[in-house]
């Protein structure tokens, strides 16, 4: 090799180094893509590679303008201010930057809207079906691991590590679920969770719940990634039900890309030395609450493994808000499950369900905020009570609610405290918007909580399915599937029987399962089939009354129906006389027992069988 030859090569180097160095320069842009006819016009696009922040950066394209191009911290990083105008075309957006004599060109798309159902919302007319997609079905065994993640484990045998259930398989069983009578199906988070093992008290566990995001943009491989997740999502609404996405604002991953090179020390939530959150609600409502009870509580981290999001930062705030709408917009989901909701910095939540609705009009807001008081409830969603700040989030999660159904069968048997919870209502602008349940991923099963009484869980269930609000079931519940979180949450998160090719049992089959599967799963098919046709039970007025002798009595009504819910807690079969009921009687003789389908033809005195909740269709 001559002198000359390498003189000549040095010098090419020189020449060509620094554009291969400017060619990576942007590696990333945030969101991946917008639509051109959004209501709203401004996107800030986060621009991420090596020295991003130093190039200067235009945008030739028409109606697509650069207003603005925001550095900070870290040079790694560029947000680019764009406008969007209503003229604007469908195409690709070229992005330029410059540094010196060397151009970067990175393409950016601008997509037609589709006409496909999104943000269609949820009512009392739904059933919802909360389900975890890797412990629920495994339709693609292909996708069970991947050597390059962090967590390359599968082992249905542990059950802490990833079971390969995913969006295929859950798929394959919308006919069950429609079948059962469910409207909507709720996922714990879909969105790609690329952790490593995290050790909690000496035992390695994966994120297989979907709760520690790495990437907003894209859904976890192993439930098949974001063409599955299209795919089951118009499935589904080609079967007549709804996708509710659980959402995750409050943190992320410890791996998340952006963690691994923060645009800035803000970005989170920070503390001189580690801060857990409280877990603690008084100080958010208290009046006398001190500052730093109030910042431990909604700036402290959630675990340590998932750092905690500071959404006053606004490029934070815009990055969470933008990612919301694009998720409606490109898988086409119809709710919105918040996570955490009473840990977020609120007035962001409010910007963030103002975002959305805008978009979005019929879309359904409903977040998870565990207390238990009807006043502390109420703060999280629009409500009736002078509060020096007020949400707008349309609905919640009604904890209250669940305590006093579950917690009433459990120890007292009686719905005293369901009548209580309910005579409260007034604090909500509107109380029907509150998704009610009985259990959920975290916490212990409701067959177990009361005992593996089946008469209990009939009676739960029924009230479940015919009050106010927007009943959420948890999969399993309807057969039978029970456990404690003691010892772990791993008891109450099993695989659904048959969801696994060479299940020894397949419950998703009548033949799989045993008698009383079958009666419990008769049980909520009936009641949720019958509720999902007739409006004056999902969807009339309430009307209860003071418990006598135990027994409790509600209504459900509308200009042209009337339904009759009673409830005898008690062992002994019961007689009830339903003259004081004439308010709501009135006009009626008989009645239709809508899970017997037997006719009443004298409903003047009832008799109520020991532990049961009699549902009567009154009629002429």
């Amino acid at each position: 090799m001559t002198k000359a030859f390498l003189g000549r090569l040095l010098v090419l180097l020189v020449l060509v180094l620094p554009e291969l160095a400017l060619a990576q320069a942007i590696q990333k842009i945030n969101p991946t893509n917008w639509w051109v006819g959004m209501k709203r016009p401004n996107v800030q696009l986060l621009v991420y590679g090596p020295q991003a922040g130093t190039l200067t950066y235009t945008i030739t394209y028409p109606g697509v303008k650069l207003v603005k191009t925001n550095t900070v911290e870290n040079p790694n990083y560029a947000f680019l201010d764009l406008t969007i105008a209503a003229s604007a075309k469908p195409g690709t957006v070229r992005i330029v930057g410059k540094k010196g004599s060397q151009t970067v060109t990175k393409t950016w798309e601008l997509k037609a809207r589709d006409n496909s159902p999104k943000g269609q919302g949820v009512t009392q007319a739904d059933f919802i079906y909360l389900a975890m997609p890797d412990r629920f079905a495994n339709g693609d065994p292909g996708n069970d691991k991947f050597a390059d993640l962090r967590d390359p484990n599968h082992d249905r045998n542990n059950p802490f590590f990833r079971h390969g259930g995913d969006l295929q398989g859950a798929a394959q069983h919308l006919p069950y679920l429609k079948d059962l009578g469910v409207t909507a199906i709720w996922f714990t988070p879909v969105l790609e969770n690329n952790q490593p093992l995290t050790n909690e008290g000496g035992t390695m566990r994966a994120s297989y719940h979907g709760y520690g995001f790495t990437d907003q943009y894209n859904v976890d491989r192993r439930l098949g990634g974001n063409e599955a997740y299209k795919s089951f999502v118009q499935k589904a609404h080609a079967a007549g039900m709804k996708v509710v996405q659980d959402a995750v604002y409050n943190h992320v991953g410890n791996t998340h890309w952006i963690l691994q090179d923060l645009p800035m020390k803000s970005w989170l939530h920070q503390w001189p030395t580690y801060t857990n959150t409280s877990y603690r609600q008084q100080p958010i409502t208290d009046p006398h609450a001190s500052q730093i009870d109030k910042k431990v509580t909604l700036d402290g981290w959630f675990v340590p493994f998932l750092p905690d999001l500071n959404q006053q930062n606004p490029y934070v705030a815009n990055y969470l808000i933008q990612h919301a709408i694009w998720s409606v917009e490109n898988f086409g989901v119809d709710a919105w499950r918040i996570d955490t909701y009473m840990y977020n910095d609120q007035p962001f939540m409010n910007r963030c369900n103002a975002a959305l609705l805008t978009e979005y009009p019929r879309i359904h807001i409903f977040g998870e905020s565990s207390v238990n008081n009807v006043v502390d409830q109420s703060y999280y969603v629009r409500n009736n009570i002078n509060f020096p700040f007020k949400s707008n989030q349309p609905g919640g999660l009604d904890f209250v609610l669940e305590g006093a159904m579950v917690e009433g069968l459990k120890h007292e048997g009686t719905a005293q405290r369901m009548y209580e919870a309910l005579a409260q209502d007034a604090v909500y602008q509107d109380p029907t918007k509150l998704v009610t349940f009985l259990d959920n991923h975290d916490h212990d099963r409701y067959l177990s909580v009361i005992g593996e009484d089946f008469d209990k869980y009939k009676m739960g269930l029924t009230w479940l399915l015919t009050t106010r609000g927007i009943p959420s079931m948890y999969y399993g519940t309807e057969i039978l599937m029970k456990n404690f979180k003691n010892p772990t949450d791993a008891e109450v998160r099993k695989d659904f029987p048959g969801g696994w090719p060479g299940d020894k049992e397949d419950k998703f089959t009548a033949a799989g399962r045993t008698a009383q599967e079958n009666a419990a799963f008769q049980f909520v098919r009936t009641l949720a089939t019958y509720r999902k046709t007739h409006p004056a039970l999902h969807s009339g007025k309430l009307m209860q009354y003071l418990l006598q002798d135990n027994l409790y009595v509600y209504f459900r009504y509308d200009a042209n129906g009337t339904v009759m819910v009673a409830t005898n807690p008690t062992d002994k079969v019961a007689t009830l006389p339903t003259a004081r009921f004439i308010e709501r009687t009135k006009g009626f003789t008989k009645a239709r027992n809508v899970l017997t389908n037997e006719t009443i033809n004298d409903i003047s005195t009832l008799q109520l069988p020991a532990k049961t909740a009699l549902v009567l269709e009154l009629q002429k």
